[in-house]
C-alpha cells in the first residue's frame, strides 16, 4: 500500500509544477510518436531513453494520470 501525502502550496507554484509535468508528458508522447514514425522534425525535442513506443506510451500515461489527479484536487479546493 502506498503512502498518501497532503501538501500545501501556493497556486502559482502549483501551476509551475503542472507545467513541468505537462512538459514531461509531452516529451514522452513525442518519443512514442518517434518510435512509431521515425520522424523527429521538432528541433528542440530530445528523444527520451526507453526501449520502444509501448514503454514511452506507458510513461506518458503515468504523467497524464498524475496531472489529472493534481488538477482534480486543485479544482475541488477552488470550490
Amino acid at each position: 500500500m502506498s503512502k498518501t501525502y497532503t501538501i500545501q502550496i501556493e497556486e502559482n507554484d502549483l501551476g509551475q509544477i503542472l507545467d513541468g509535468l505537462r512538459a514531461r508528458e509531452e516529451s514522452w508522447r513525442r518519443t512514442a510518436d518517434y518510435f512509431r514514425s521515425g520522424d523527429n522534425s521538432v528541433d528542440s525535442f530530445a528523444i527520451e531513453d526507453c526501449n520502444d513506443e509501448y514503454e514511452a506510451d506507458r510513461i506518458a500515461r503515468f504523467y497524464s494520470r498524475i496531472i489529472s489527479e493534481v488538477e482534480r484536487q486543485r479544482d475541488e479546493q477552488r470550490g
